[in-house]
């Protein structure tokens, strides 16, 4: 568990309201989480959707996995302590984008259901949508993407605590959407979850 350090601070609250900021952006704030194992179309997904609302005109921002470990969290690795905090950590921000009207799409393995549960409850209680998104894509699927490489190298024993390999994965038990990419195109995956937001009306 994260140890506070932080003593004597006070929540300030501002003079703006979410529900100001939503006014302004004619949307709701969300996170969307996607999930799955390395290769599985996470990012490709995250990045097409925010391409596609940014076109409909819609405020929207892409926390992907390994963007994130070149700034914020470069200074974790790959243990399960560690992608522990790397997923607290980015939870936040996430909580912050979502707070400050933004529809934001997470794209992380993210392989604990625990530390996605903590990620949830943190939104629940800041009464903002939590849209699990679960990629479920085989990791033979995966392997046989595999664009940089690393599931050859991890088979290798050249990368340790690599999720699918040599650390687990565990799926979601009850995502709010889930996309097979082995079997559904990219444009039809984009449309699912574009539908599920209007849905949900965050749009």
């Amino acid at each position: 568990m994260t140890q506070i350090k932080a003593t004597n601070v006070v929540w300030h609250e501002g003079h703006v309201e979410r529900a100001d900021r939503e006014k302004l952006l004619n949307q709701k704030g969300c996170t969307i989480w996607l999930t799955g194992l390395p290769s599985s179309g996470k990012s490709t997904i995250a990045f097409s959707l925010e391409h596609a609302l940014i076109q409909q005109g819609r405020l929207a921002y892409v926390l992907d996995g390994d963007n994130i470990r070149h700034g914020l969290n470069k200074n974790l690795g790959f243990s399960a302590a560690d992608r522990t905090e790397n997923i607290r950590r980015i939870g936040e921000v996430a909580k912050l984008f979502a707070d400050a009207g933004v529809i934001t799409l997470t794209s992380f393995v993210s392989p604990y259901r625990a530390d996605r549960d903590i990620v949830r409850q943190l939104h629940d209680a800041g009464k903002l949508a939590f849209i699990e998104v679960f990629i479920d894509t085989p990791v033979e699927e995966c392997e046989k993407r595999d664009p940089k490489g690393l599931y050859k190298k991890a088979r290798a024993g050249e990368i340790p605590n690599f999720t699918g390999v040599s650390d687990p994965y565990e799926s979601p038990m009850k995502p709010e959407v889930t996309l097979k990419t082995a079997s559904a195109k990219l444009e039809d995956c984009v449309a699912q979850l574009a539908t599920y937001l209007q849905q949900r009306g965050i749009l």
